[in-house]
């Protein structure tokens, strides 16, 4: 889950053969019990369904999907969902995290916490010197 900012409210990495809907009602939980100012959440296509309805009666959260036109060819930015694709591209410059190496699921979500310390400080670093 990423946030606007573009940082992580909170992660979960699962095995293949489990669906994104089933870990979605997990990890909402996990954040909206954490985040309780949280009012809206972005999707993609793949979160349809009953998951919508879930987050409204369960958390009061509006899961509104962000969809792709049919119309659409090639390549386009959707709107919110460069966000993630953003977050994608940083995890993905810390080479560990280009390969499936790990062989646990806690190894893998360490990794993506480790990858985000180096974003988030790279980040504070750059702000600290426009100051001075």
């Amino acid at each position: 889950m990423v946030d606007t900012l573009g940082l992580l409210p909170g992660v979960m990495v699962t095995s293949a053969n489990v669906g994104d809907r089933a870990v979605g009602q997990v990890l909402l939980r996990q954040v909206a019990d954490a985040h309780h100012l949280l009012t809206l959440v972005w999707a993609d296509g793949g979160y349809t369904g009953s998951l919508v309805e879930y987050c409204l009666a369960t958390f009061a959260l509006v899961l509104a999907i962000v969809k792709r036109s049919d119309d659409m060819r090639g390549f386009v930015v959707l709107p919110k969902r460069w966000i993630v694709e953003r977050l994608f591209a940083h995890l993905m410059r810390t080479r560990r995290l280009a390969r499936d190496v790990e062989r646990r699921t806690a190894s893998a979500e360490a990794m993506i916490y480790w990858s985000m310390t180096l974003l988030m400080t790279r980040r504070l670093a750059r702000s600290r010197r426009g100051r001075a």
